[in-house]
This record gives C-alpha cells, structure tokens and sequence, in this order.
C-alpha cells in the first residue's frame, strides 16, 4: 500500500530531545544565537551543534535546507538533523525546511523542534514530501513512522496542522491514482472509488454510456468506443456556500494507446497518467469536503479509455459534440479535447457556473514549451489567470501563461466539418486550447491548465519523489480561498 507519514502536535518539551529515538529536527542560523531548542541539543552533544553551525559547510547552505549528525554522543536519537532557518523565515523557506524533512523522514519517528515556528507550511511540506507508492509491490518498504511537531502554543497551531493535512491526503491520493496501473484502475474501478467520497459529504452522480448518449455526447463517447471499459461520467458536488458554483473540469483517459493513429511503444506504458487532470479533480475535491470550504464547487470528470478496435474511431471520422459542433477527427491520439469537449458544454449547461476551469495531460507540446517546471495556464479572463498565477507562486507549483488568439484558428480549421481535432506540430498546446475555447459559452470565464508537463515526473519534484506529483491541488485550493470561498 502507499506509505505517507502522519503528523502529531505536541507541547514543546526541551527534554524530549535527548530523550527520542529516532530522527531529531532543530533549526539555526549562523547570523543569530541558537535558539533554545538547538542550544540544548548543542549543551547535550557538547557543542557539536554550535561547531556545525559555524563550520563553512553550514554557511554555504541555502535557507531551508540542512545536514545530518549521524548517532550523535549525548543524545539517543538515530540522528540529529540541523536546517538552517532565519530568525523570521517565510513560507517559501518554511516549505524548503518541510521538503527537507519530509525527504529524510523514514520509518522511525521524527521529532522537529518548531517551537515559535509556524505550523502550517512546514508540516504540509514534510508531509508532502514523506509520500512513496508501494501498491504494487510484494515486498514494500517500512511504511513512513509519525513526525511529531512541538509547539510553544500548540492550541494556536491546530487549525493550520488540519488544514495542511487535509491537503497532504488530497494531494497523496492524486498521486496514488496517477500513480495505479491502467488494469487496476479501470473507468469502472475510479468510478466505485469516487462514489465512496459520498461519506465526506459530498454528492456524486456516475452517468453511464446511455446517459451520456441521450445528452448528446457523441465527441466524448467517440473516444471509448474501441475500449471493452465502459466510459463515465463523474459528478462530485460540495455545496459549502451559496451562489452558483465553480466548475473543475478534469480528463480522465485512464489509458491512451493513441487509439487508430497508435503512438510509438517507447514511453507508452506512462500513459497511465493521462488521466492526470481528473485525478487533481477528485483530490481537489476531497480537500475541500475534509476542511469544510466555504464554497460551491463541482467536479466533473469524463473517465474514458483510447484503445484500438475494430470498433474504434478513425482519422477522418466526424463526430458531433453535445453543443452540437460537428469535429473532424484528425488524429485520434488528440482525443482528450474530445472528452473535454462535452464536459465542459454539459458543465455550463447544468450548472450555469460562475468559472470553470479545466484541468488536462493534454498536449506534449506543452512539455517542448515549458518542461516539467511548470504548467501552462490559458485563459480569457485576465483576472482569474492573475488570481491563480498568483496562488501556483503562493504554494510553489509552477504555472505559465501561454498565449490565446483567434489567430491560431486557421489551423483548426476543417474542410468537410466545423472545426479539426488537431492542427498538427505548430503551436500544438496553443490550438489545442483554441478548441477547447469553442466549447466556453460567451462571457464565461474559463481557464485550461495544461499539466503534462508536471502531473508525473521522471525526476524527484519540489514536493514528491519521482513519479505522480499531485501537482495543482496546492494551488487550484489556494484559488479557492482567495477568490471564491465566502468570508
């Protein structure tokens, strides 16, 4: 099973440090005097902190990061972890201090001495970080032992240590689903998954085949019908407030062989996560049910899978979406914009929202863009672009925009039909944007955040080992607070 570490607030106790087993946490700066709890590790160990912290290899250490005294005398710890910390320091070292933490926690227990430190960025990033997917394996790794944070107040900390939690689960459970094999979570499996969501308080609908066919989504059904997994429709309500909802939007192509236009073997098998976007969804989701947001937000996700069949679309075909465009099928590896397609018209149609936001791996250009750093934002609402812009630097998850113009609709352009499925190499995620555009009802704020790119690395990331990021749930639930949650 995966293995994530739990958090536990305690009261500061100076003793406890020579007396805990396993890894031990304090933090110092070499421009102020150590503070208390590094002085007594420092009086323990008979000055060998006060010797690290004046040693050039201290000195030389970024902000938030540290170094590890192995088995030191004087204490019973396994180890004694010493991270540089300004007197003051803001969230982004907080969250460098957590990322440590979390990245050298094992399975014994860790004890970090926070003292007067804020709670709420350090745990998150620690507990963040603390994260290895161990499912699929007959013999796992030690799950992670709890890390104990000890407080000066810890009654003023409780709330933030809830809220970061909250979001380590929901990230942590992005993660698993990008994570899990195509054979294991299947459109049924996800579906069942969702539907246990229920007891957070959340309202869930699973439309079938025949629900979705007498709504007319004939570009979302075109895509999972070489596939013997049935597709679906995932519908996750959380009515915390008043007012017409947010909308999220999540792809959820469970597998993407490229169907007919197949794509090449090499890499195939990482098309597990093309179902990245409605994994963020039902994460997203789930964070906001477990703190209680004062919100109305709905997540919509469209499980499919892309195979090759007798039954399959073909290059060519033209398929009607629930709006009633007519869209040429040029290449049926461009088929989450298919999907989206019909999610995002039947979103607005429902719903009448007052965003929404699509989230999709939905384009490898988007990668020769911008790399695995940072996902791409498009958007026809500058103030909603800025909004989240701002929360992706706020929680450390990278985010560009990219460009959206009528210009680029030349490309996509079709002879026989109302519009094609892909225009080819040249500005990829730019077109592919275009398209989903056509299916945003005049005067709705939408944004599309291209994540392939950042929803699985092939190197550690900011806040994950490498493998599933959960990448967008940090920063889609610090858009909520600032910009749609009620006060």
């Amino acid at each position: 099973m995966t293995s994530t570490a739990r958090a536990v607030l305690e009261a500061f106790d100076l003793d406890a440090i020579g007396t805990h087993s396993g890894r031990v946490v304090v933090f110092a700066d070499p421009e102020t005097s150590l503070p208390r709890a590094a002085k007594r590790a420092d009086k323990l160990t008979k000055g060998a902190v006060a010797r690290a912290v004046a040693s050039d290899a201290f000195a030389k250490l970024k902000p938030g990061v540290g170094l590890t005294l192995g088995w030191p005398a004087g204490l019973q710890a396994e180890a004694l972890h010493l991270i540089r910390i300004p007197a003051k320091p803001d969230a982004k070292t907080l969250r460098a201090a957590g990322v440590c933490i979390g990245k050298a926690h094992g399975p014994q227990p860790c004890l970090v001495c926070a003292d007067t430190l804020p709670i709420g960025a350090l745990a998150q990033a620690a507990l963040l970080r603390a994260y290895q997917y161990e499912a699929q394996k007959s013999d796992p790794k030690p799950p992670f032992g709890p890390i104990h944070f000890m407080a000066r107040s810890p009654d003023t900390q409780r709330d933030a240590l809830a809220q970061a939690e909250a979001l380590a689960r929901a990230t942590h459970l992005t993660r698993d689903l990008v994570n899990a094999p195509a054979n294991i979570l299947t459109t049924t499996s996800f579906a069942a998954q969702i539907e246990t969501m229920q007891a957070l308080g959340l309202k869930v609908e699973i439309l079938d085949e025949a629900a979705m066919e007498a709504l007319g989504m004939r570009a979302l059904l075109a895509v999972g019908q070489g596939s013997e997994s049935p597709s679906k429709l995932a519908i996750l309500q959380w009515h915390g407030a008043d007012g017409p909802p947010l909308a999220i939007v999540g792809k959820g192509v469970m597998f993407d062989t490229g169907g007919i236009s197949l794509k090449p073997a090499l890499g195939m098998e990482e098309m597990t996560m093309d179902m990245g976007g409605a994994a963020v969804t039902v994460g997203l989701m789930q964070a906001l049910a477990e703190r209680r947001a004062r919100a109305h937000v709905v997540g919509l996700v469209g499980l499919v899978e892309n195979m090759p069949d007798g039954r399959a679309q073909r290059p060519g075909d033209v398929v009607q979406s629930m709006k009633g465009d007519r869209i040429e099928v040029i290449n049926t590896d461009a088929e989450g914009r298919l999907v989206l397609a019909d999610v995002l018209w039947y979103a607005q149609t429902r719903f009448a929202p007052s965003a929404v936001i699509n989230l999709a791996t939905l384009t490898g250009a988007i990668i020769i863009a911008l790399g695995h750093e940072k996902a791409g934002v498009f958007a026809n609402d500058d103030a909603l672009a800025a909004a989240f812009l701002q929360a992706a630097a706020d929680t450390g998850e990278g985010a560009w925009r990219m460009p959206l113009d009528a210009c680029y609709d030349p490309l996509i352009k079709s002879r026989i039909a109302d519009v094609k499925n892909t225009g080819g190499r040249p500005a990829g995620s730019i077109t592919a944007a275009q398209f989903l555009q056509r299916f945003v009802k005049p005067g709705m704020p939408w944004m599309h955040l291209d994540i392939a790119g950042v929803a699985l690395t092939k190197t550690e990331s900011p806040y994950a080992p490498k493998g599933a990021t959960g990448w967008g749930i940090l920063a889609l639930d610090a858009l909520i607070r600032a910009k749609f949650e009620s006060r």
